[in-house]
């Protein structure tokens, strides 16, 4: 039963229906349980649609089984680790499956990383294989593997955006139709030579690692988190029960699949439900909507920054949305008047979710069908209430547990969160003590049970002794009718210590000046908490998942 530590006594449970048995969390499945039980299930409904492709739950499962074999033959061991170096294509739900057929797991590697962060994943991971978009290969990949160093990588396997985008280029059984890159194997050949096949290796534990999926390293060094199948399966199914999800209810794969959220609200929640995944390669607005239109998804899950992008296409209209069941949003915060602007343009409520790498994707999500609640004292959106089986604390800098209302530290504990780091049993023991995870996260409970986020530890503002969060800032920013991003930083004041300042992109065809924003501001908050300076800028910097990121702009102002 869900829980949020003795001083709560659980007070959100009728905020929805109760009694659905988690039960994944008992039976301790595996990911390939619940892939084989969905092929042998529907081994002909469509896993995956890509662009004019579809690729049925049994062809994706062959494919997978001849990777396998390829990996096997090769010299892939139980416990080896295969880096998945690629955009959101069919290929990375091949290579994952594959992975684990072969005994092993596989590391998720953002596309956009370059040649020292790639380096550092594959050293620190100690992939021993790597699959890769060619063109990565040839910009990035090639000179990282060719190198000297502590990268143990022995195999490359690369593969094009263009495999599996119509049916006459699912090329298992003819030929490929260009040579891989020097130093690499074709995927398409591998699967043509191999079909058929599959592997013979020893079967992963629910306990044994899925995937090695890194921290975005916005406050220091990326760790793997440790995502075990246990983790993902759990996560799975809290998407499908919260969400009332089925094999009917398409979802479309807009958060990147290398990203926690991407791999268990797109991939796992897939395997799972055995509801089709669109995908659409990366995220670009007007490619997205066409797979909207053409395959009309009923769920999806992204950073609040792909509605705001999706919703303001110039081509996007109503419509574009009228096949959605529901929509929720994570990864980064949420203003409540940037919800209001949606629901206005799509006519569908955004639910919050949240959750962090550590905790296999959610640990709280807004009950379906429920608006959440704004904090009348900080304005803050609420974040929701801790999904089934998850127990979530709020601690003081002593670590004692804090009553509803005081502001503290977000742990959480449950079956979806991680055992630990790759390699790191201090980062664990830090951030992970007797299970718990530590979050870095600030954060309340009301009364009701509700949790709200005020900000990351990290990024608390100190002016003139009074503390300010940015979270609270920004939210006032967006209410500003001009406002499409924004961001707020400490910088460097020599009276008070630091100042607020605040980054703001506008809304096509508005105008404003940094002037009028300050004054809408202290019109509206405290005179230590208002933006001292505005600077108006094109776009924010942001990580592949959409989070904005305030560290770059802070280490901008010195």
């Amino acid at each position: 039963m869900t829980q949020a530590g003795p001083s709560s006594s659980r007070p959100w449970l009728d905020l929805y229906a109760a009694g659905v048995p988690h039960e994944l969390e008992q039976e301790h499945v595996t990911m390939l349980d619940l892939v084989d039980a969905t092929v042998a299930a529907t081994p002909d409904a469509p896993a995956i649609r890509y662009f004019d492709g579809t690729l049925s739950f049994g062809e994706l499962d062959a494919r997978a089984g001849a990777l396998a074999s390829a990996l096997v033959e090769d010299g892939f061991a139980p416990g080896d680790r295969l880096a998945l170096y690629l955009q959101n294509n069919p290929a990375f739900l091949i290579g994952l499956l594959a992975a684990w057929k072969a005994g092993g797991s596989a590391v998720a590697i953002n596309p956009m990383n370059k040649q020292r962060e790639l380096t550092y994943l594959l050293s620190d991971s100690g992939a021993g294989v790597l699959l890769c978009l060619d063109e990565l290969y040839e910009d990035v990949a090639r000179e990282v593997v060719a190198g000297a160093g502590e990268v143990v990588v022995r195999s490359v396997i690369t593969c094009s955006a263009l495999d599996e985008q119509t049916r006459d280029d699912a090329r298992v059984l003819t030929a490929p139709r260009r040579p891989a890159p020097e130093g690499a194997v074709d995927l398409a050949r591998l699967l043509e030579d191999h079909a058929g096949r599959t592997a013979e290796a020893p079967r992963p534990d629910a306990g044994d690692v899925a995937v090695l999926t890194y921290t975005s390293g916005t406050t220091g060094v990326p760790k793997g988190a440790m995502n075990t199948h246990a983790n993902l399966a759990f996560n799975a199914q809290t998407y499908r029960d919260w969400m009332g999800l089925g094999a009917d209810d398409a979802v479309l794969g807009v958060a990147p699949l290398f990203h926690i959220t991407g791999l268990v609200a797109h991939v796992a929640l897939t395997l799972l439900t055995g509801a089709p995944l669109v995908l659409a390669h990366r995220f670009e607005p007007g490619v997205v909507l066409d797979a909207v239109r053409e395959h009309r998804p009923r769920f999806t899950i992204g950073s609040i920054t792909v509605f705001i992008a999706l919703s303001q296409h110039p081509d996007a209209t109503r419509e574009d949305w009228a096949s959605f069941r529901c929509l929720y949003s994570g990864g980064a915060p949420i203003a409540p008047a940037v919800t209001d602007q949606l629901e206005e343009r799509t006519g569908l409520y955004v639910h919050n979710i949240y959750g962090l790498t550590e905790t296999s994707s959610p640990s709280h999500a807004v009950p379906l069908g429920v608006r959440a609640p704004v904090d009348p004292d900080s304005g803050a959106l609420s974040v929701g209430v801790p999904v089934p089986s998850t127990v979530v604390r709020i601690l003081g800098e002593d670590g004692e547990e804090l009553p509803p209302g005081e502001v503290g530290e977000i742990a959480t504990s449950g079956p979806q969160v991680v055992p630990g780091y790759w390699n790191k049993p201090e980062a664990t023991a830090e951030s992970l003590p007797g299970g718990e995870l530590r979050t870095g996260d600030v954060g309340f409970m009301d009364e009701r049970g509700w949790f709200y986020i005020v900000d990351r530890k990290k990024d608390m503002i100190n002016a003139a002794g009074y503390k300010v969060w940015p979270r609270e800032v920004e939210d006032v920013l967006y209410g500003h009718p001009a406002v499409r991003e924004a961001a707020v930083v400490g910088v460097p004041d020599a009276y008070r210590g630091e100042s607020v300042k605040a980054f703001v992109s506008l809304k096509p065809g508005v105008e404003v000046t940094a002037e009028e924003v300050v004054a809408f501001c202290k019109e509206r908050m405290a005179a230590y908490k208002y933006p001292r300076t505005v600077e108006l800028v094109a776009e924010l910097p942001k990580t592949t998942t959409g989070k904005i990121l305030r560290r770059e702009l802070r280490d901008r102002e010195g």
